[in-house]
């Protein structure tokens, strides 16, 4: 099944592709890479969830807030190539949680988007290498951050 049948399947609904808050391009081909720029948690009214995970958010919504994320950068790839039929794999995934000092459970944070790409274009080719960090403040004090590489048919 196809990248874009499996988004209808599952019946996902995609917010509107960011667009850029600084000087950067939200993704850039080079060869036959897309090199994904840092996305936040977009809701589909073009809001923006926020809050620290482990303070004001706990692990389940952290990890919600990585699968909004994950939509999000569904929405810009298929506004920038076309559809998300032009994705042949998730090469690496790097995920930054905006935590309490004490919180310790980034890459299950980063599990939400991990799983949302893991079910568009399977086990083989939606998962791939990966990087959960936890940082300081994030823009606009958003929970999670993350940026992606996908190789291209």
């Amino acid at each position: 099944m196809s990248a874009e049948s499996k988004l209808a399947s599952l019946s996902l609904v995609l917010p509107p592709a960011p667009k850029p808050v600084a000087v950067y391009k939200p993704l850039v081909v080079f060869g036959n890479a897309a090199y994904v720029s840092g996305h936040g948690p977009v809701r589909t009214d073009g809001s923006l969830i926020t809050g620290v995970v482990g303070k004001d958010l706990d692990l389940d919504a952290g990890k919600a807030a990585a699968r909004q994320v994950g939509l999000a950068i569904l929405a810009t790839l298929r506004s920038q190539l076309g559809s998300l039929d032009k994705v042949k794999r998730v090469v690496k995934t790097l995920g930054m949680v905006n935590s309490a000092a004490d919180f310790y459970d980034h890459p299950k944070v980063i599990n939400g988007c991990s799983e949302l790409f893991a079910e568009i274009w399977g086990p083989e080719n939606g998962i791939g290498a990966r990087s959960a960090i936890g940082m300081g403040p994030l823009p606009g004090n958003i929970p999670v951050e993350i940026e992606v590489i996908f190789e291209l048919h």
